[in-house]
């Protein structure tokens, strides 16, 4: 979580955000309009959410979040959706967390809200989450584009974890998500120098899936082509496929073999694997029931 000073925009940036302690905002909204967020659904089955602070470089706070976990939830429970794509703008995907919110916390506020933990709401969902990122994505910008199950940047956006400048630490899994990722000594170094990385170097050292020569638009549009593909095929195998790639990060090999073929001898209880299977013998193309 990085405050805006330490970009080139001046802190102003945030003034929209209060000066005095804020009540934390649970998730509880089921507005269908939104002040922090832009939702559509541009391409077929797919859910796009745009964050939307931009005088703020897309700074995260609280009221976002409850807007941002309300519109998951929606297209989490919308069977006309198989993915769904979470972006910024050209400038900034999220540039951190509203420092001005959480600057008066004290540790008892802190720990009996459980502040931040909604965040986290969206790496419990079953449909399969793709971040756009362009520009800057760092502290929690960084942790909720790590969240997603694929990542796509432009090869200029600007990564890190910079909270040690701030007296802290990552909160929303920052040194976890670098650590599978990077491996100890990699993210060892950017959590304790702040040192900031790359699109580019995200694609190197795995964290991102694909690393795009353009701009926000190219980046955009690659993750909604990849949605768009996820979308089309049976959304039972798709849920299924995104367990056991998420399970591997919780088991050893064997039994995570051992778990991926249980739930691959479940799928032949699905109305899909027997329509997939079917349409590749006969040729054709299938037509998935979701089933």
């Amino acid at each position: 979580m990085i405050p805006l000073r330490l970009l080139s925009r001046p802190v102003t940036a945030v003034s929209a955000a209060p000066r005095s302690l804020p009540r934390l905002v649970r998730f509880q909204s089921t507005s269908s309009s939104y002040d922090n967020i832009i939702v559509s659904s541009p391409r077929p089955g797919v859910g796009l959410i745009t964050l939307n602070r931009p005088r703020a470089l897309n700074a995260l706070s609280s009221a976002l979040f409850v807007e941002l976990n309300d519109a998951l939830k929606k297209y989490e429970e919308d069977n006309d959706i198989g993915a769904i794509v979470l972006t910024g703008n050209d400038k900034a995907f999220a540039a951190g967390a509203d420092i001005k919110e959480m600057a008066p916390l004290t540790f008892s506020e802190a720990y009996v809200n459980n502040f931040i933990a909604p965040w986290s709401y969206l790496t419990s969902l079953r449909k399969p989450i793709i971040s756009a990122v362009s520009g800057h994505a760092l502290g929690g910008g960084c942790e909720l584009a790590m969240m997603c199950d694929i990542l796509y940047c432009t090869k200029t956006a600007n990564f890190g974890q910079p909270e040690i400048k701030l007296g802290t630490i990552p909160g929303a899994g920052g040194s976890q998500r670098l650590t599978a990722a990077f491996g100890k000594s990699k993210a060892m170094e950017i959590i304790l120098t702040g040192n900031n990385f790359s699109g580019e170097d995200a694609e190197k050292y795995g964290l991102a899936a694909k690393a795009f020569d353009g701009g926000h638009k190219e980046v955009l549009e690659g993750a909604l082509d990849t949605a768009e593909k996820i979308a089309s095929y049976s959304r039972v195998a798709v849920i299924a496929g995104k367990e056991v790639v998420n399970k591997s990060q919780d088991l050893g090999i064997r039994e995570g073999v051992e778990y991926e073929r249980r739930i691959f001898h479940s799928l032949f209880g699905s109305q899909d694997q027997k329509i997939g299977m079917k349409a590749f013998a006969d040729k054709k193309k299938p037509e998935w029931t979701n089933s």
